[in-house]
């Protein structure tokens, strides 16, 4: 076994958290050439899946409330915080993680992947867009504002029918979310089989 695929020191010990990633980072550049552009770049579209769901929810909420002014105000704030909060939060709970060998569940992976999907590139967004446009319909009273007491009630029946358009977005982030998922771990599967070998040795804390 080469100096590579060695999985354990001259005391027969389980690697360290440290040890792994540094072997599973030096045979990176190792992987076919789609495997590595996938890894590295498919963030980037879930990001920018994101950031498009954040126009959208943005556009219906201006919409609800007659909000034609400050487009760009609202509009890249909605675009630009969605893509750095999902892509920051797949590579913090799955890429990282996969990297350092302490993600071994497919399933496992999936999930994150999807719910990355989910809370980054949907939730967030139709969270984030509801202040930012009530605070400009506010501004320009563009629409009627809620009576004291009565805010929260308010928020809820403009959400309500935003978040039922928003529905296959959230199905679509979800699903790309998992894909992106998925297809990481098939990649650091073939990166283990390089590091490690194909003898089933399981990776350790």
């Amino acid at each position: 076994m080469s100096e590579n695929t060695q999985t354990g020191g001259v005391s027969g010990k389980a690697l360290t958290r440290a040890a792994i990633a540094e072997m599973l980072g030096r045979n990176f550049e190792r992987l076919p050439d789609t495997d590595k552009s996938f890894f590295m770049y498919g963030p980037l579209y879930l990001g920018g899946n994101a950031g498009l769901a954040g126009l959208i929810s943005n556009s219906l909420y201006r919409r609800a409330l007659n909000v034609k002014k400050a487009p760009l105000a609202s509009g890249v704030p909605m675009a630009v915080l969605p893509f750095l909060t999902t892509f920051t939060l797949y590579q913090a709970v799955v890429s990282q993680p996969l990297m350092s060998g302490d993600l071994n569940c497919p399933s496992c992976a999936l999930l994150r992947g999807a719910l990355v999907g989910v809370v980054g590139g949907g939730v967030y967004p139709i969270l984030l867009a509801l202040p930012v446009n009530i605070g400009l319909a506010s501004m320009y009273s563009s629409a009627p504002q809620p009576e004291k007491g009565n805010v929260l009630r308010y928020w809820v029946d403009l959400s309500r029918p935003i978040l039922r358009k928003m529905r296959a977005v959230l199905a679509l982030q979800a699903f790309f979310g998992a894909l992106l998922a998925s297809r990481h771990f098939q990649s650091y599967t073939k990166l283990a089989q390089i590091t490690f070998g194909s003898s089933g040795e399981e990776l350790k804390d």
